[in-house]
């Protein structure tokens, strides 16, 4: 499966973005409803760390504790696609934004992101204080 990630921009603190992550690719394994969607960040000079992620088959849901409460994962089936809104935008959440899909993970692996088998390019988003 192909992933691309988009949405990502400059927002003012307080703001909201929604981020969007499309899935494409041959046959059957483009369904992304097959695959557990996970989003990561980096941040410059940082590791990259989990932000949220939707299990396959919408079976559950799960957000860092840094976003939990502010972000809202989503999936779109009939667009083959997964979201990520963003809302009360901080700047420490600014940071580049990969969604990334597996089809095998367990749910401790969830939040690891060398777990996932797939990657899209990533987007920027930025929060101006």
């Amino acid at each position: 499966v192909q992933l691309q990630a988009s949405g990502g921009g400059l927002v003012q603190a307080g703001g909201s973005l929604r981020l969007s992550c499309a899935a494409s690719g041959p046959s059957e394994y483009a369904f992304i409803n097959r695959y557990t969607v996970g989003w990561f960040r980096q941040a410059p000079g940082k590791e990259r760390e989990f932000v949220s992620a939707t299990r396959w088959n919408s079976l559950g849901t799960y957000y860092s504790d840094s976003v939990k409460g502010r972000f809202t994962i989503s999936r779109d089936n009939g667009r083959n696609a997964v979201y990520l809104q963003m809302n009360s935008l901080k700047p420490e959440d600014t940071a580049v934004y990969y969604c990334a899909a597996d089809r095998n993970l367990i749910v401790s692996s969830i939040q690891t992101h060398d777990q996932y088998d797939y990657w899209g390019q990533g987007t920027l988003v930025t929060v101006s204080s």
